[in-house]
């Protein structure tokens, strides 16, 4: 069940409505009811290992909270391998035969059958590290070990995270949970802020990311066709989309969890004002990036040892972060060029301070920083065209075309209207990326999201805005067959 479709629009006002009505003691049941509901939507037969692993990690917390600290490692190693193992089984089985048997090939050897065929269960990378993330929490003495069942079933598949995040810790959800007898739920402004912030989530999804799709497709899947215009546009045409898509489903969940009366963490925070790769870390993917600071780089040893091990730490966190978004190598390349970022990064910070000492240039002025925003937006975008290709292969071919085949007259030949949108398409696209700069400006500066800055603002501009969105979400929204919505991108992760 996606956010951006019919069954979520009859789906969520109704569980809502029935949760509002609901005695104290019923909400958790209701809300894990409905969870579930949600999640076999999908596919009713993955909810067994949604089941296996909050079985397991539910069990886990209590070993931890009753062990002796002696046996306290063994008992997280055990969970961490039985969580890992269910994971490692349905995404990166097929990944590691395909590469035994290219191995076995070079050797001469015949090719290894593969005895499962397995689709890859939606969410599965998302409330495993959730689960794995609570046993650390109760291991290091963070927060206590749930001992009702209902209550840490729910904080494992709360339906507005469950698929593609945020990744929430025990400390945030799980606490609020506990809380749900004592609440009072209905509050007319927090309702309304949270639909509006679905409304403009809906708006970048359907408006912004699906169109812009299409133009970042027809460029990508067909990159042996174009030439270094077309390929550059098709780079910054999916950094735009991929941002906008999964920006998308955070918003929609941060509003649906606000309708809820839980406050989850903010996924993004405008990436692409980001003035430095370090920074473009802290405000991308939040979730997922404290994750592996917290339980990967850290553990570690961090950025408390020589230099060489940091850096260490630093590629092997980024690796394992390429990896978690997909079995494949281009993912892990994708990882392994954001922490070389890193440390070319750290290497050339005494380097530029010199220069900018020596030029005596403005460091705080307008240009300065608009610079850094440009050259951090342009390694980002090169570093997701192998996010997206299929392979390294085709990573390496679409730059090699885009560094080789120039054709500096597509600039004002009207070629921007061949790659899959035509005018009106791309004047609604130009237009939708204007309002969505603004929103991420206000949110720049301000720190406010869109449902805190219209709740400041005169009535007739908060109707003005909101009838806006429902408008182009409903005239220029990208359908597919039958109204049918388009899939996320993250759900694939």
């Amino acid at each position: 069940m996606l956010f951006n479709s019919l069954q979520f629009a009859v789906f969520f006002p109704a569980a809502a409505l029935i949760y509002f009505i609901l005695p104290g003691k019923l909400r958790c049941a209701w809300l894990l009811a409905a969870s579930y509901v949600f999640y076999m939507s999908a596919n009713p037969k993955y909810a067994v290992l949604l089941l296996f692993s909050t079985g397991v990690t539910y069990a886990g917390g209590l070993l931890l909270g009753s062990a002796p600290q002696k046996r306290k490692k063994a008992v997280l190693a055990l969970c961490f391998a039985a969580s890992l193992a269910v994971l490692a089984l349905f995404k990166y089985f097929g990944f590691l035969l395909g590469n035994l048997n290219t191995v076995l090939g070079l050797l001469g050897a015949g090719p290894v059958s593969s005895p499962f065929s397995f689709a890859l269960p939606v969410g599965i990378s998302f409330y495993t590290f959730q689960a794995l993330g609570y046993l650390v929490d109760v291991y290091r003495g963070d927060t206590k070990a749930e001992r009702n069942f209902l209550r840490y079933a729910l904080f494992v598949s709360f339906f507005p995270v469950i698929l593609s995040g945020p990744i929430e810790r025990s400390t945030n959800l799980l606490r609020q949970i506990r809380e749900l007898p004592k609440k009072k739920l209905w509050n007319f402004e927090r309702v309304t802020g949270g639909l509006t912030l679905m409304l403009f989530g809906l708006f970048q999804k359907m408006v912004i990311a699906d169109r812009i799709a299409i133009l970042a497709n027809q460029v990508f899947d067909n990159y042996r066709m174009h030439e270094m215009f077309g390929l550059a546009v098709g780079a910054i045409a999916y950094t735009i989309q991929i941002y906008c898509d999964f920006a998308s489903y955070s918003m929609m969940a941060l509003g649906a969890a606000k309708v809820l009366d839980f406050g989850i963490m903010e996924n993004f925070n405008t990436p692409y004002f980001a003035r430095s790769m370090r920074e473009f870390w802290r405000r991308w993917h939040i979730s997922l990036s404290s994750w592996f600071r917290d339980y990967l780089y850290i553990p570690l040893g961090g950025s408390r040892c020589g230099k060489l091990r940091r850096y260490f730490n630093l590629m092997v966190t980024f690796l394992v972060s390429g990896l978690w978004h997909g079995a494949s190598w281009s993912f892990a390349a994708w990882g392994g060029i954001h922490g070389l970022y890193q440390i070319i990064g750290y290497e050339l910070k005494g380097v530029k301070e010199r220069i900018n000492e020596k030029l005596h240039t403005k460091t705080e002025a307008f240009s300065y920083r608009l610079g850094q925003v440009l050259v951090t937006f342009g390694l980002t975008a090169f570093a997701w065209i192998f996010f997206r290709a299929p392979s390294i292969g085709d990573a390496l071919g679409y730059i090699r075309r885009m560094v080789t085949k120039p054709d500096l007259w597509s600039f004002f030949n009207g070629e921007l209207y061949n790659l899959g949108l035509d005018r009106p398409e791309m004047n609604v696209l130009l237009i939708s990326l204007a309002v969505l700069f603004l929103t991420d400006l206000v949110r720049y500066r301000k720190g406010q999201l869109p449902d805190a800055f219209l709740a400041g603002q005169n009535l007739w501009f908060r109707w003005a805005v909101l009838l806006g969105l429902i408008g182009a979400v409903a005239v220029f929204g990208v359908y597919g067959p039958g109204y049918e919505a388009s899939q996320f991108i993250y759900f694939q992760f």
